[in-house]
């Protein structure tokens, strides 16, 4: 397994002119990237940030990120990650919550009044990063806190099921994760090519979700050359496909759904061997028709932001042996990692059973051996294929009834009208709590919240049938595309409430 400071000085090694990254449509060189990254180093070292120390950064998709993240993890630095999709207030409010001690960000932030006080509230020693300029804001009150040198990154989680909350990620998790990972897919840790020479790396996903992170570090760790798209529109995905020719990509379901709502025909896409999809469950019918319409494989992982990235998941030869018979499975564990579901209890279930998941691997934290207990509920069959069954904190007591929401889910998305669909569990005076499902619909296609609630009687138990479905434009999503469960349950709570009224 090569250390990702190892791996990430081999890029010294690239020609000045190789084309390194490309944002916005743009090419940057290698060169480009070396310069500002040896920049940031400097002006951090000059400010006394060693290892482990504590450097924010504004996360965003853009070269500036990428040269930050470089120079960051060569110095065994710790990254501490801020989401600039937060509006400026709630972003401002997350820096001084960090308490880091330095400060990366874009020049544009510092001209609004809330988050210069922020900074200033913070204490850090603060720098803008724009093009190749790195000019210093703030100097900071004292000497640097000291840090863990450990630890790489701290992660925000997607916040989609609850406030978002800061993971420390250590570098040896990072390091099994990108191992594991390639050894899942039996592709070699180093490539003989020079670097970034080859197929690219795509990055679709925002990069401080982990899904988006883990493609970049991917990328530079292989030496790829890099795309990266500052965020996943339809069009712009599409003509980065024509024009790069990927052999692998990245999708959420969101965008997966996109791609077979749209007229791109197959030929387009024909240098694509497989789609990776790990964000958020994918609904077996829409890989069917993936693979019907596409001849492409999706190939669903599992993981998580505290996992440092994936644990299971298909791999091609698995998925044209297999994915008949097991579909509806997000896959088999990755090399070292192990899995196994207990009850409340603690205690081990057999194949078939579904209850918490527990995972064990040196990626999860700790060591192989320590059994860390997920928030999901899941069964593992007789082969050793995973399927979820939902999260363990979003399950509905209905009159004493134990409600999957993802069981709901799955009904309403068998509805030809229906493109995707969410549930959640609302308070009700009788019951405890009721299921209550928002679907989005594919145009032109109609439903009305009847004939859905009647569709789902033909597959669920009376309990499961949701109390009420609202049909919406779209589903509220978080920056990884996954639904937002706060903002789902704050909208039905609103829809109730009108309907109520009526």
């Amino acid at each position: 397994m090569t250390s990702i400071r190892d791996a990430l000085g081999r890029l010294w090694s690239a020609a000045d002119d190789a084309r390194m990254l490309q944002c916005d449509g743009r090419w940057v060189t290698w060169r480009t990237v070396r310069d500002l990254a040896d920049r940031i180093d400097r002006e951090l070292t000059a400010g006394g940030c060693g290892p482990g120390g504590r450097v924010a950064v504004v996360l965003g998709n853009r070269m500036e990120s990428v040269a930050a993240i470089i120079a960051i993890f060569r110095a065994q630095r710790t990254l501490v990650s801020i989401s600039p999709l937060q509006p400026i207030p709630r972003l401002s409010a997350d820096l001084v919550a960090s308490g880091a001690d330095y400060l990366l960000a874009p020049r544009i932030l510092w001209s609004e009044a809330v988050f210069a006080d922020a900074v200033a509230e913070l204490g850090a020693a603060a720098y803008s990063v724009d093009g190749g300029e790195v000019t210093s804001r703030a100097d900071g009150e004292g000497a640097a806190r000291s840090g863990d040198p450990s630890i790489a990154i701290e992660m925000l989680t997607s916040g989609t099921t609850g406030p978002a909350k800061r993971v420390p990620l250590q570098r040896k998790q990072i390091e099994v994760s990108l191992s594991s990972a390639l050894q899942h897919n039996d592709r070699p840790e180093t490539r003989d090519k020079p670097p970034f020479t080859g197929a690219v790396g795509m990055v679709t996903l925002p990069i401080i979700h982990i899904g988006g992170l883990f493609s970049l570090l991917q990328s530079l760790a292989a030496a790829r050359p890099i795309v990266m798209l500052d965020r996943f529109t339809l069009s712009g995905w599409h003509h980065a496909i024509k024009e790069h020719r990927p052999v692998v990509v990245g999708l959420p379901p969101p965008a997966i759904r996109a791609v077979l709502d749209s007229d791109i025909p197959p030929e387009d896409l024909a240098s694509v061997r497989a789609v990776n999809s790990g964000t958020a469950p994918v609904d077996p019918i829409m890989v069917d028709a993936f693979v019907e319409r596409y001849g492409i494989p999706i190939l669903i992982t599992y993981g998580a932001t505290e996992f440092a990235g994936a644990v299971a998941g298909w791999t091609l030869k698995d998925f044209n042996a297999s994915w008949a018979d097991k579909k509806g499975s997000v896959g088999r564990p990755f090399p070292g990692v192990r899995l196994r579901t207990v009850d409340e209890d603690g205690t081990v279930l057999p194949a078939g059973q579904t209850g918490r998941l527990q995972v064990a691997s040196p990626q999860v934290g700790g060591t192989a051996d320590n059994w860390v207990t997920t928030s999901d509920l899941a069964h593992i069959d007789d082969d050793g294929y995973l399927y979820f069954d939902g999260r363990a904190d979003d399950v509905i007591v209905r009159g004493g009834f134990k409600i999957a929401p993802e069981i709901v889910v799955r009904a309403l998305r068998t509805h030809n009208a229906v493109a995707d669909a969410a549930v959640a569990g609302l308070p009700d005076a009788r019951l405890g709590q009721v299921p209550v499902a928002a679907v989005e619909l594919r145009s032109p296609l109609t439903a009305t919240s009847d004939e859905l609630r009647a569709h789902c009687r033909t597959s669920l138990t009376p309990y499961e049938v949701p109390a009420r479905v609202f049909v919406v434009d779209e589903l509220p999503r978080g920056a990884a595309l996954k639904v937002d469960r706060r903002l789902l349950v704050a909208a039905l709570e609103k829809l109730t409430a009108v309907a109520q009224s009526d």
